[in-house]
């Protein structure tokens, strides 16, 4: 069985150390000190370790089972759900007038890594509602956020997205759901959806989905897309739940991973559902929740490797094979432990440095969208910048890390009873869903950077480079500063490759595009690490906190930043290649 330790002291450094969460002057935030911070996340991971993570294994052998038309969930899941409701946690961050807590998202986002890595597959059915929530929060009418928020906030309710389709995945130009009109105003739904995670289960009395289809007039492509709620059971104008719509379960799909959550195929058969947002506008609907899912998804990607990195760990310590080539670690023992030998090391630097950068990276983007929610322009587009950063490079990274994780164990990593092959089966969907990781590159390189004008990015290398300024005299300046500096310049110059050449010759970039989302990853990282650094060191500096856990950190860093963020290099090498060596080749010589 493997182990799962919550994170605690490293997320309250990022919250207290790094964010200064409590000096933020954000609205809510002046309560947030250490104490009550740690309270939460103590609490969260005591749910994440004790319940959650037992059932993962479970989830994983069990799957969902779909039985006369009703979605089963595995063994313990339900009486895991309501544990999770009556503490609270699907509504730590949601609206107050609904039901929700008020906590700010950052704190959401921490308690949201420790249950991925718990549980994946599990947290995806609260995970989804939050999304479905926060869309219908921003463009429902007032009687809509009234009959649905609360039992959404409280998770009675659960919530989906429904996209794609068996023809159309990214071009949703193409769907053909359709949406007739009626003379009450509401829509009678029509078709078929696929891949639709949570569509159907038995851990809440309602289902409801939030479905893109084609009404009338719309036009073609993307500008006749419209959003609609379409509750499993309709709901009467008291609140309580009316006669079955028409959607139900066609099929389960039978995955490579996160089998404890059902991945739908949802049939729409003339079902009642109701406009969300304005007829034909569909799009900018979705994308409140489809950016809030992607931001959810680049969590996903490390937290998947924390319980693979940190059961690699206790293996490779426990585990005893060869010696040590400067002379016996264990001499009392036949062998000595795999922790002793540098490739062993090497192995779980890459995986301890990048989950402690992607930590740090994913609570500041959760703290840039705390900004944006109390109006800050500024943060909301710099946020916007690196959401296909967050989702593509965390997943690609965390995928790799659970692989790494997996390879400490040699042959045992491969056999299922060790548990090290979940992990790696559950991180590869993240990779894949919400936006595979090629469409978030053409994102950040096809609409990001220039948005508003190049505003956000040029935003981001003034961060970068006022803190670089700011500590140019400093401790962290050989280990830290100057190798962030060398970094920022490889992603500034991969910039300007684009918007000399993409005008010319758009594949130039789009060629590229793959390896600039990888170069402003480390980058960001690079940058993240830096502040850690600067944080721990003023910490030993004033003789406060844990100086055993501030020197690791230090240590952590500069192994990143010298190991890890230099391919910033090789990636700008590949990028100033153009578009030639990709494109040489005529279809018919593959």
């Amino acid at each position: 069985m493997t182990i799962y330790i919550p994170p605690v002291r490293d997320m309250q450094f990022a919250l207290h150390d790094v964010l200064k969460l409590s000096q933020s002057g954000l609205p809510g935030h002046d309560d947030l000190d250490r104490d009550f911070t740690e309270a939460v996340l103590d609490a969260a991971g005591k749910l994440a370790a004790e319940v959650l993570a037992p059932l993962n294994a479970v989830g994983d052998r069990q799957g969902c089972r779909l039985e006369n038309g009703v979605v089963r969930t595995p063994d313990g899941f339900d009486q895991a759900f309501q544990a999770m409701k009556e503490g609270g946690w699907t509504a730590l961050d949601c609206d107050p007038d609904y039901g929700g807590q008020g906590m700010p998202y950052v704190l959401g986002v921490a308690t949201g890594e420790m249950f991925v890595s718990a549980n994946m597959a599990f947290n995806m059915y609260q995970g989804l509602t939050h999304g479905a929530y926060s869309a219908i929060h921003a463009h429902g009418t007032n009687e809509q956020k009234a009959m649905y928020l609360p039992k959404m906030v409280s998770c009675d309710w659960t919530g989906t997205m429904n996209l794609t389709e068996p023809h159309c995945g990214t071009d949703l130009g193409m769907l053909r759901t359709r949406a007739e009109p009626q003379e009450d105003g509401s829509y009678l739904i029509t078709g078929t959806k696929i891949f639709i995670s949570a569509g159907d289960h038995d851990l809440a009395e309602n289902v409801i989905h939030l479905v893109l289809a084609k009404a009338p007039g719309g036009g073609e492509g993307t500008r006749g897309i419209s959003l609609f709620i379409v509750p499993k059971f309709l709901v009467n104008a008291d609140g309580s739940l009316g006669e079955r719509n028409g959607v139900t379960v066609g099929a389960l799909e039978e995955k490579m991973g996160i089998h404890g959550n059902a991945t739908c195929v949802m049939n729409y058969d003339g079902a009642k559902g109701w406009l969300l947002g304005d007829l034909h506008k569909g799009m900018r609907a979705m994308f409140t929740m489809m950016n809030e899912a992607r931001v959810g998804v680049g969590l996903q990607g490390y937290a998947c490797a924390v319980p693979a990195y940190q059961n690699a760990v206790a293996y490779a310590k426990d585990r005893l094979q060869g010696r040590a080539v400067t002379g016996a670690a264990n001499p009392s023992g036949p062998a000595d432990p795999l922790i002793v030998h540098p490739d062993i090391r090497r192995s779980l630097m890459d995986q301890k440095s990048f989950l402690e950068g992607a930590r740090m990276l994913a609570l500041w983007g959760a703290h840039l969208i705390d900004k944006g929610h109390s109006g800050d322009a500024d943060a909301e587009g710099l946020v916007s910048l690196l959401t296909p950063v967050i989702k593509g490079f965390l997943t690609d990274k965390g995928f790799e890390t659970a692989v790494l994780a997996q390879q400490v164990y040699g042959g045992h990593g491969y056999i299922e009873e060790q548990g090290m092959s979940q992990f790696v089966r559950d991180a590869r969907i993240t990779m894949i869903y919400e936006g595979a990781n090629g469409v978030q590159a053409l994102d950040l390189v096809g609409r990001k950077l220039a948005q508003d004008g190049g505003k956000h990015v040029m935003a981001f290398f003034e961060l970068v480079k006022g803190f670089c300024k700011d500590n140019a005299e400093s401790a962290i300046a050989a280990d830290f500063v100057a190798p962030l500096k060398a970094a920022s310049k490889d992603l500034q110059t991969a910039a300007m490759f684009f918007m000399e050449r993409g005008m010319k010759n758009p594949n130039d970039a789009l060629s590229g595009s793959y390896d600039f989302m990888h170069l402003f990853g480390h980058v960001a990282l690079g940058f993240m690490w830096a502040q850690m650094a600067a944080a721990a060191q003023a910490a030993l500096d004033a003789g406060t906190g844990d100086a055993a856990f501030l020197k690791t950190k230090l240590a952590t860093g500069v192994y990143y930043m010298k190991r890890q963020l230099p391919m910033t290099a090789t990636h700008l090498a590949r990028i100033q290649s153009g578009a030639a060596p990709v494109m040489e080749l005529e279809a018919e010589a593959f």
